[in-house]
C-alpha cells in the first residue's frame, strides 16, 4: 500500500528492532510536525524507538541525557544550525550516526555535511523507505564500528594476558624465586587483573596459607589508585616495548598512596583458620573452586563477614592451589563502578590464577630446595669435622699407645738417673762434679714431669662430677703454687664473694684445671706482677677469670693456644691448654683465652644452676 504524507512516500518494509541496543533510540531533530510526525510513525511500524525534539539545544540535552544510536537532523532549525549541531555531536559522540535531512538541494552544502561527518545526506520530499534504508544502512555500519571496536579490545585484551604469561614464565625459568620476588611477581599478576588493558576489576586482592597450611593470611592487595597507574604505564609499555615488570616497579610506587595503603593494612589483617570451613574464602580453597558473590550470597548462602570487610555485596573468590595442596585464594570486585561480574571475567581471572599457582609453587618448591641444600652443606661440615675428629682421635689413640709404652720403658731408667745424679750432688766433693749432678737430677725430675702430663692427656678418663665446694679447689692449687709466686714476687688477688659456693664437678680434674692455669699465668711474669683470680657468679654459670700482667700473647700464638704440643716455652709439653678444653667441654662449659693490653686472660665457664 502506497501512502503520500506531506510529501512522503513510503512502502511498508520489515522489522528492524535488532538494529538498536538495549534503551537506545533514534532521534529526530526537526521543527516541523509535518516532517517528524511520519517519519517516527513509520519507524516506529518498523519496531524502531524513536524521540523527537524541536531544536538543536532539546536535542544536545538529550543526548546528554539518554543513549541515541542515531541522529535525524534537519539543517535549519530556529535556534541553531544542523551543521552547528553535528560539529559539536561529532566531536562528543563519535559513534552516533547522523542523517541530515534538507529542503535545499544545495550539492555544495552536502558535501560540507559530509566532511564534518554525516553519514548521510538526504534532500526533501523523501521517500520514507528511502529514508528507513539509510537508517538500517548506517545503524548496520554503526554495529559494525562497535563491534570492530570491541574485537580490537578483545584483542587487545588477550594480547595483554598472553604478554603477561610470557613475562611470566620467563621470570619463573630464569630465576629462583625468594619471597621478595614472589611479592613482584604476585603484585604483576594483580595489576594484570585490575589494569585497564587486562580484566578491568577496580580492586584485586591475594591471600595465601601461613608455612604450617593452618592460616589462611592477607598478603597484597591492588586498588583504583595503582589501577589508574597501571593503565598509563602499559601504554608506555606497548610505546616503549618495556619489560612488563619494569611497570610492575613503577606501579609499585603508587602504592604508598593513601588508598592502596590503606587496602594492604585491610588485607594483611585479614587472618582466617583453616578449621573455620563454613568461611567463602576457606571453602574457595579448599574446594578448589570459584565462588561469585552477588548481593552478598551465592549458592543459597549468605556471606555478610566478606561483605563487610570488603564494603561491597558483590565479589568473585577464586582459588590457587598445586597437585599437592591448597595455596590460597584471589578476591576481586569492582567497587568502584559497581559494574557486575560476568563470567567471562571469572574464566580469565581463574587464568591469572592458575599463573599464581604456579609461581608460588616453584617459589616454594626453591625455597625447600635451598633449605635442603643449607642442611646438606651443614650436614656435609658435619662429616668433616667428624672425619678431622676421627683422624685426631686414631692420632690421640696411638700417641696414647706410645705413651704408655714410653712411659713403662723410660720412666725407671730416668728414676734411677735423677735418683744416682742426687746423690752425686750431695757426695761429691768436687764443685763442679756436684753442680752437673744437680743439673742432671733437675733435667730428669723435668723429663718426668713430661712424660706424666703426656700420659695423663692421652689417658683421660671420664669425668665424675660430685657436689663440691669450689673455694678449696682454689685455695689448693694457689698452695701449690706459693713457692713459684713468692720467688717472682708475684702479688696473687682473689675475688671470691661466696666461699660457700657448691658446683658439680669433678674436683680432680678442675683442680687440675686451675693449676695449669695459674702456672701459667705465673710463668708469664718474670720480674713480679700482678695475678688476679675472680669467681663471677652469673645465671645458671660460675665464671672464673685469670688475669696477669704477664708478657702476654700475640694473635698468631692466640690462634694456635690450644692446639696439642704446641708451645712458647724452652721447656714444655704444650698440652695444658688442651687438656684444659678438654676438662672443661667435659663439664659442658666454655673455655676462652684473650689478650689484654697488660697480659693474657683465661676464662672458665662452668654450669652451675640456680640463682647468683
Amino acid at each position: 500500500m502506497n501512502i503520500n504524507f506531506s510529501g512522503f512516500q513510503h512502502t511498508d518494509t520489515g522489522y528492524h528492532a535488532d538494529l538498536l541496543s538495549a534503551g537506545e533510540v533514534i532521534l529526530i531533530v526537526d521543527d516541523d510536525l509535518l516532517i517528524r510526525e511520519p517519519i517516527r510513525v513509520f519507524f516506529e511500524e518498523n519496531g524502531l524507538s524513536v524521540k523527537e525534539v524541536t531544536s538543536g539545544q532539546a536535542c544536545l540535552d538529550l543526548l546528554r541525557s539518554m543513549p541515541v544510536a542515531l541522529l535525524v537532523l534537519d539543517i535549519g532549525l530556529p535556534d541553531m544550525t544542523g551543521q552547528e549541531i553535528l560539529a559539536q555531536v561529532r566531536e562528543q559522540y563519535p559513534l552516533l550516526a547522523v542523517i541530515m535531512l534538507t529542503g535545499i538541494a544545495d550539492l555544495e552544502t552536502a558535501m560540507d555535511c559530509i566532511r564534518q561527518g554525516a553519514d548521510d545526506f538526504l534532500a526533501k520530499p523523501v521517500r520514507l523507505n528511502e529514508i528507513l534504508r539509510s537508517v538500517i544502512k548506517n545503524l548496520e555500519k554503526r554495529r559494525l564500528i562497535i563491534q570492530n571496536r570491541q574485537y580490537q579490545s578483545d584483542l587487545e585484551n588477550a594480547n595483554f594476558r598472553i604478554q603477561l604469561m610470557h613475562q611470566l614464565s620467563l621470570k619463573m625459568n630464569s630465576v629462583y624465586l625468594n619471597s621478595v620476588e614472589l611479592d613482584e611477581i604476585l603484585q604483576a599478576i594483580l595489576v594484570g587483573i585490575t589494569a585497564n588493558e587486562g580484566l578491568r576489576f577496580n580492586r584485586a586482592f591475594l591471600a595465601m596459607f601461613d608455612t604450617d597450611n593452618q592460616v589462611l593470611k592477607g598478603r597484597l592487595a591492588i586498588g583504583p589508585g595503582c589501577r589508574e597507574e597501571a593503565w598509563r604505564v602499559w601504554s608506555e609499555l606497548q610505546q616503549k616495548q618495556l619489560d612488563f615488570f619494569e611497570v610492575v616497579n613503577n606501579v609499585k610506587l603508587c602504592r604508598v598512596g593513601t588508598e592502596d595503603m590503606g587496602l594492604n593494612r585491610l588485607i594483611r589483617g585479614l587472618e582466617i583458620p583453616l578449621s573455620d570451613s563454613k568461611h567463602i574464602l576457606i571453602r574457595a580453597a579448599m574446594e578448589r573452586r570459584s565462588i561469585t558473590v552477588v548481593g552478598g550470597r551465592a549458592n543459597g548462602s549468605s556471606f555478610d563477614d566478606m561483605v563487610k570487610f570488603l564494603g561491597t555485596e558483590d565479589f568473585v573468590v577464586v582459588p590457587l592451589f598445586s597437585p599437592h595442596r591448597a595455596l590460597g585464594v584471589i578476591i576481586a570486585d569492582n567497587y568502584v563502578t559497581r559494574q557486575p561480574i560476568s563470567e567471562s571475567h571469572v574464566s580469565a581471572l581463574e587464568l591469572f590464577s592458575s599463573q599464581a599457582s604456579l609461581v608460588i609453587e616453584h617459589t616454594h618448591l626453591n625455597m625447600d630446595m635451598q633449605k635442603t641444600i643449607v642442611q646438606l652443606e651443614e650436614l656435609n661440615r658435619e662429616l668433616d669435622k667428624n672425619k678431622d675428629m676421627l683422624v685426631e682421635a686414631e692420632r690421640f689413640s696411638a700417641l696414647g699407645h706410645m705413651a704408655a709404652q714410653m712411659l713403662h720403658t723410660l720412666r725407671n731408667p730416668i728414676t734411677s738417673i735423677g735418683g744416682v745424679a742426687r746423690i752425686m750432688a750431695k757426695k761429691a766433693q768436687d764443685q763442679e762434679l756436684a753442680h752437673y749432678a744437680d743439673l742432671v737430677y733437675k733435667e730428669a725430675g723435668r723429663l718426668e714431669t713430661t712424660l706424666s702430663e703426656l700420659f695423663e692427656f692421652v689417658t683421660q678418663d671420664e669425668i665424675h662430677p660430685e657436689p663440691t665446694l669450689f673455694y678449696p679447689l682454689l685455695h689448693n692449687a694457689l698452695l701449690l703454687l706459693q713457692g713459684e709466686t713468692t720467688k717472682r714476687h708475684i702479688v696473687v688477688e682473689v675475688v671470691f664473694p661466696n666461699p660457700e659456693l657448691t658446683v658439680e664437678v669433678d674436683p680432680l680434674m678442675i683442680q687440675k684445671v686451675l693449676v695449669h692455669l695459674i702456672k701459667n699465668a705465673i710463668e708469664a711474669m718474670f720480674d713480679g706482677g700482678h695475678l688476679i683470680i675472680q669467681m663471677i657468679r652469673e645465671v645458671d654459670w660460675l665464671k672464673i677469670v685469670i688475669k696477669d700482667t704477664g708478657t702476654g700473647i700475640d694473635d698468631e700464638q692466640l690462634r694456635r693456644a690450644r692446639e696439642p704440643f704446641f708451645t712458647t716455652k724452652t721447656y714444655g709439653s704444650g698440652i695444658g691448654l688442651t687438656m684444659v678444653e678438654r676438662i672443661v667441654a667435659a663439664h659442658k662449659g666454655q673455655f676462652v683465652i684473650a689478650r689484654q693490653e697488660h697480659g693474657t686472660e683465661a676464662v672458665v665457664m662452668l654450669p652451675c644452676p640456680g640463682r647468683p
